[in-house]
């Protein structure tokens, strides 16, 4: 297929009449999101490690992330399924047949990110998931990233994107420059062979960049993950609030934009079960965790560190690998 036929391709794929109003959606869906590379947000002192999902249809949305993220499935039976790429597990499935859908003005999940290693590499996914009729929902030109949306088959947000060189970004007084301009798709698509679909899976480099959580107070959620988790600030406006840590534009988003007032989470709901912060510094996890107990968290003892509790009933493991 031609660049033009691919621009076309995914404007249809992504329900919008022009290239704006696809960046409008994928600023809807990330408010004003950025990046840094797999290498960089896997150098700072805690990144995010992996997240379990509480799914209805097990072998439907494993086979989703399989055929459309690309990643392998290392482990599979009838109640689970563990997922990721390069023998690193990124994704568990947990089935919940019974459950119901999460609704999206509840507490939980906005989006997982998985992030490319290379501008390239979400070129080549963009051409698989034109050649594939993906459904999207926005993509955008984030400044310091470049950001495909979409949901999985139960409507858990998911991004695919890459980040633009750390010296790119342009920080002041703490805060990092961002935005959801419009996509260069051509520009993108010249980077590889827009009429052939060679992503066979993902590549090795993929991880789960940042995490994006839909929470009921944007200060109560600060106060949870950046005075007592430990993430550091980078930017907060329209209702959406970004941290990170060791100056990765974020490793978790927060926004009350359908979620402003929720309650505690369902546990018989579909959703995010957890996610993980991994941190090589054993020091680091200590500290995390007197600060938890401290701020009378929910704390629970796990064999490599501890799982604590949001205000709204979403877990994070702070974790040692």
């Amino acid at each position: 297929m031609s660049a033009d036929l691919t621009r076309r391709t995914l404007l249809h794929l992504a329900g919008a009449a022009s290239l704006a109003a696809a960046a409008a959606a994928a600023a809807r869906a990330e408010g004003d999101p950025q990046g840094g590379g797999p290498t960089y947000a896997s150098r700072t002192p805690m990144r995010v490690g992996m997240v379990t999902l509480r799914v209805k249809k097990l072998d439907t949305v494993a086979d989703y992330y399989r055929d459309v993220i690309g990643l392998t499935v290392m482990e599979r039976s009838g109640t689970a399924a563990k997922l990721g790429t390069a023998g690193i597990a990124l994704l568990v499935l947990e089935a919940r047949p019974e459950a119901v859908i999460e609704p999206r003005n509840a507490a939980g999940l906005y989006h997982t990110a998985f992030l490319m290693p290379t501008r390239k590499d979400l070129a080549r996914w963009l051409v698989h998931a034109a050649s594939h009729r993906v459904q999207l929902s926005g993509f955008a030109d984030h400044l310091v990233s470049e950001s495909v949306y979409l949901d999985d088959p139960e409507g858990n947000g998911i991004e695919v994107y890459a980040d633009r060189d750390p010296s790119q970004w342009q920080w002041s007084e703490g805060s990092v420059k961002m935005a959801a301009d419009e996509l260069n798709i051509p520009d993108l698509l010249s980077l590889t062979n827009a009429r052939v679909a060679d992503y066979a899976k993902a590549p090795d480099g993929l991880r789960i960049g940042h995490m994006h959580l839909r929470v009921g107070d944007l200060a109560h959620a600060e106060s949870f993950y950046h005075g007592t988790v430990g993430l550091d600030p980078t930017r907060r406006r329209n209702g959406a609030a970004f941290l990170s840590s060791g100056r990765y534009h974020h490793h978790l988003g927060m926004n009350v934009w359908q979620s402003q007032g929720a309650g505690q989470r369902d546990g018989a709901t579909t959703g995010l079960a957890w996610f993980s912060l991994v941190t090589e510094k054993q020091d680091l996890l200590a500290a995390q965790e007197e600060r938890l107990r401290k701020g009378g968290a929910k704390v629970t003892a796990l064999a490599n560190g501890v799982e604590a509790v949001d205000p709204w009933g979403t877990r994070v493991r702070l974790l040692k690998v």
